[in-house]
C-alpha cells in the first residue's frame, strides 16, 4: 500500500497497517519531516490511539503548557482572558497542545521501522483497475501498489489526481493565515492576541522559538497559489500596514523571513472519500479549518481505516465505505463549528472585538466555550449588551 504524506495521519496509518500485517510505503515531497506549523492538540479519540502507539510520555513531553488565552489592545494591555487550563479541568480533559513538527516527528519516529519512507519525492500520476494502482513518481522509477492513501493535506495532490481538480472540493472560508517561527523564545504560559476588526494576530510561547500568527478575513484571492513567498508577504504587508501593538516589528519579520506559511483558511468537502482503490484520510478527505481538530481527527481516522482494512481482508470496497462511515460522524459536527471559532478570534467589527472581550470577563471560566456555541443573533445582543455597558 502506498501512503502519500508524511505528516500526521501518514505515519500513525503506516504503524497501524504494520500492525496488522500490511506493508505500507509512504512517499513525501518534503527532504524530511516538516518542522513548522501551528500547534495542535491531541485529544478525545486520538489519545487512545496516541496510548496504545506508547507514544503519549514524548508528546506530554512537548507539551506547550498554554494556561491561557489572552487579548490585549493597541497598547498590550490585556483586555480579556480565558483560563484555558482551568476549562480543561473543568471538563475532564486530558488533551495535550503540542507543536505540529513535534507530533509528526513522533509519529515518524514510532513508525520509521515499520514503513519504506521515501522523502524528496511524490506522486506524479496514478492509473487504476480492478487489481492494483499503477503509480509514477516525480523521481524513480514507476511502481505497482494494492492501494493509495491520500494523506497530503489540503493541497492533495492525490484527491486531484483520482478525484478532480481542487477547485471542485476546497472551500474558501473568508480567512487567510500566516505563521512564522521568531528566531528568539516567548516565554509565558499564555498566547497573546491582538485584533483589530478582521484580523488578529497571536503570538504562541513555547520551550524553543515562539511562533506569530496573522489571521484575515478576506474574500479569496484570484489566482492565489499557495507556494508564492513574495505575493504572501505583499499581501500582509498591505493588510496589516496601519495596525499598532508590536504589528510594525513583526512584520518587519515577515519581510525578513526566508519560510513563512500562508494559505487559505478553507474546508473540504466531498460526496465520498474513496473511488476505486484510491481513498483519502486526513485534510485531503475533510479539512476541518485551522479551528478545528484537525490533526485529532487524523490519528483517529488513520486508526479506524486501518482497523477496517484488516477486518475486511480481499474487500477494500468494504473496508474503505466502512471507514467512512464511522469517521463522519466524528468530522462533521467540527466542521459545523468552525465558522464559531473564527468569530472568537477574529470579529468583524470594533463593536464584536469589545463584546468578545468582555464575555471572558463576565465569565472567565465558561466564556470560550459559550462564545462558541452561540447563535450569530444571540451574538448581536451580547454585542447590544457591551455598547450599552460602555456607556
Amino acid at each position: 500500500m502506498l501512503i502519500s504524506g508524511a505528516g500526521i495521519a501518514g505515519p500513525t496509518l503506516a504503524y497501524w497497517l504494520a500492525r496488522h500485517g500490511f506493508s505500507p510505503t509512504v512517499v513525501e515531497r518534503s527532504g524530511a519531516v516538516r518542522s513548522s506549523g501551528s500547534p495542535v492538540d491531541v485529544r478525545g479519540p486520538a489519545l487512545e490511539v496516541a496510548l496504545r502507539m506508547n507514544i503519549m510520555p514524548r508528546i506530554r513531553e512537548a507539551g506547550t503548557d498554554v494556561a491561557y488565552l489572552s487579548f490585549v489592545d493597541a497598547r498590550g494591555k490585556r483586555v480579556g482572558r480565558i483560563n484555558m487550563r482551568a476549562l480543561r479541568q473543568a471538563a475532564g480533559s486530558q488533551e495535550v497542545e503540542l507543536p505540529r513538527g513535534d507530533l509528526a516527528s513522533i509519529l515518524y519516529e514510532a513508525s520509521r521501522s515499520a514503513a519504506e519512507f521515501l522523502f524528496n519525492n511524490a506522486i506524479a500520476g496514478i492509473s487504476q483497475d480492478e487489481h492494483g494502482v499503477d503509480v509514477t513518481f516525480e523521481n524513480g522509477p514507476p511502481r505497482r501498489f494494492d492501494l493509495v492513501i491520500g494523506a497530503d493535506g489540503l493541497h492533495s495532490a492525490v484527491r486531484r489526481l483520482a478525484f478532480g481538480p481542487e477547485s471542485d472540493f476546497v472551500d474558501h472560508m473568508g480567512l487567510y493565515i500566516a505563521t512564522l517561527h521568531l528566531d528568539s523564545a516567548e516565554r509565558g504560559n499564555e498566547v497573546v492576541v491582538y485584533n483589530t476588526p478582521g484580523t488578529a494576530i497571536s503570538i504562541h510561547p513555547s520551550t524553543g522559538h515562539a511562533l506569530v500568527a496573522f489571521l484575515f478575513h478576506s474574500p479569496a484571492e484570484p489566482g492565489f497559489d499557495h507556494r508564492d513567498i513574495a505575493r504572501h508577504k505583499r499581501i500582509l504587508e498591505a493588510r496589516f500596514a496601519h495596525g499598532s501593538w508590536r504589528t510594525r516589528e513583526l512584520i518587519d519579520r515577515v519581510r525578513a523571513a526566508d519560510d513563512l506559511y500562508f494559505d487559505s483558511v478553507s474546508q473540504v468537502h466531498l460526496d465520498q472519500w474513496w473511488r476505486g482503490r484510491v481513498v483519502l484520510l486526513g485534510d485531503a478527505a475533510s479539512s476541518l479549518s485551522l479551528f478545528g481538530e484537525g490533526s485529532t481527527l487524523a490519528m483517529a481516522g488513520a486508526f479506524t481505516l486501518a482497523e477496517e482494512l484488516a477486518a475486511n481482508p480481499g474487500d477494500h470496497r468494504t473496508a474503505f465505505r466502512n471507514y467512512e462511515a464511522r469517521h463522519r460522524i466524528l468530522v462533521a459536527p467540527k466542521q459545523r463549528g468552525s465558522w464559531q471559532a473564527a468569530a472568537l478570534l477574529v470579529p468583524r467589527t470594533r463593536l464584536g472585538i469589545s463584546a468578545r472581550n468582555l464575555a471572558t470577563r463576565l465569565w472567565p471560566l465558561g466564556a470560550a466555550a459559550a462564545w462558541l456555541l452561540v447563535s450569530p443573533h444571540d451574538r448581536r445582543h451580547i454585542d447590544l449588551h457591551a455598547q450599552q455597558h460602555r456607556q
